[in-house]
């Protein structure tokens, strides 16, 4: 697609640009791309256009322009799980998962709950 910057894991991707218009034009290029050539569908509510000071929704995370969070879904899944009295390798996963945004109050918060 020949463009700049992009960030790619699995299936899951994001393209950023200044311009709105190649946004609009990438989307239109992978939809027709997935339709004719894999037969697949692009999931229209997991489009989105945003600013980054918005913060982009990505693989569990929200990435902003300085630092990561925690989205607040992935948030609340782990402190069900906790409270189910995760073993100790269950419980070090979800430690990384925390290791890799700003993160110190949660963890703090699940420490409470072991």
């Amino acid at each position: 697609m020949r463009v700049k910057y992009y960030i790619r894991y699995a299936d899951d991707f994001v393209i950023l640009s200044t311009d709105y218009e190649i946004l609009l034009n990438c989307i239109d290029r992978i939809r027709n791309f997935l339709n004719k050539e894999l037969l697949l569908i692009l999931h229209p509510k997991k489009i989105s256009i945003r600013k980054n000071i918005q913060g982009i929704d990505f693989l569990g995370y929200v990435l902003l322009p300085h630092y990561k969070v925690l989205r607040t879904n992935t948030k609340r899944r782990i402190f069900r799980k906790f409270k189910k009295n995760l073993s100790k390798e269950q419980q070090a996963s979800y430690f990384g998962v925390l290791s890799h945004c700003k993160g110190y109050k949660v963890k703090q918060q699940l420490k409470i709950h072991r």
